[in-house]
């Protein structure tokens, strides 16, 4: 927009705040909307200045219902937000709070089902949301635990490969845990070590069955085994 108005070299662009200083930069495109010559450049300016009033009123929501959270946090009655939020009443105050927090949610969700605007359909959000994170949090503990099961099994597996069967795939795959066993702290490599682990006893199992003999001769490949096997089906 300030482009537009430099083609129609308006002499008050010059005055115009910096680009960052959306409000006041709105201000002024306002007053001076008459400098625009072309009515092309009068109606882009227009949907222009429509579009950034909208995201200023979003951010506005997004941020007041910020301040209310911190308010709250900080010790701050209903009844004494009344005059803040420019409602009459402690009730008003909340359901209006509870109406700007619908903006931190959808801000959260990136527009994928967007929360309306109701104290109700807010509160519904914020149960669904805190489920949702709870169930997270159960999945990352139960994760982490299986994690740790998972180490010292997949160390006793490459400590003993010497006494496991070496046909088919095996190999393979306890290179595999020998190559993420080294660095095992991302999400994304605990996950493959579980997945190697899994993939090893699977071959040992597909050896015994096709060929009718012990697919681990010794007895701690024995033992290294029986505890993949045992942490692969737990």
């Amino acid at each position: 927009m300030r482009q537009l108005h430099e083609d129609a070299e308006d002499k008050e662009v010059g005055r115009m705040p910096a680009d960052e200083e959306l409000f006041g930069a709105l201000l002024h495109l306002e007053a001076n909307a008459g400098a625009l010559k072309s009515d092309k450049a009068r109606r882009q300016a227009a949907i222009a200045r429509v579009r950034l009033w909208e995201y200023i009123r979003e951010q506005a929501d997004l941020h007041q219902a910020k301040a209310v959270e911190h308010a709250r946090a900080a010790g701050v009655e209903w009844a004494d937000l009344v005059p803040a939020l420019a409602v009459n009443t402690a009730s008003a105050a909340y359901n209006k709070a509870k109406r700007l927090q619908a903006a931190i949610l959808n801000a959260a969700s990136h527009g994928d089902r967007p929360v309306r605007r109701t104290p109700e359909a807010v509160v519904t959000a914020e149960r669904q949301a805190a489920a949702q994170a709870a169930a997270r949090r159960r999945a990352e503990e139960a994760a982490a635990r299986r994690h740790a099961l998972l180490v010292p099994v997949a160390q006793s597996l490459l400590e003993h490969r010497t006494g496991l069967d070496d046909n088919g795939n095996v190999p393979f795959w306890l290179d595999q845990i020998a190559a993420v066993l080294t660095s095992c702290t991302t999400p994304t490599q605990m996950v493959s070590l579980g997945t190697y682990v899994e993939a090893v006893v699977r071959e040992l199992r597909k050896i015994e069955r096709t060929t009718a003999r012990p697919a681990a001769t010794t007895d701690g490949a024995r033992l290294a085994y029986a505890a993949a096997a045992e942490v692969v089906t737990g």
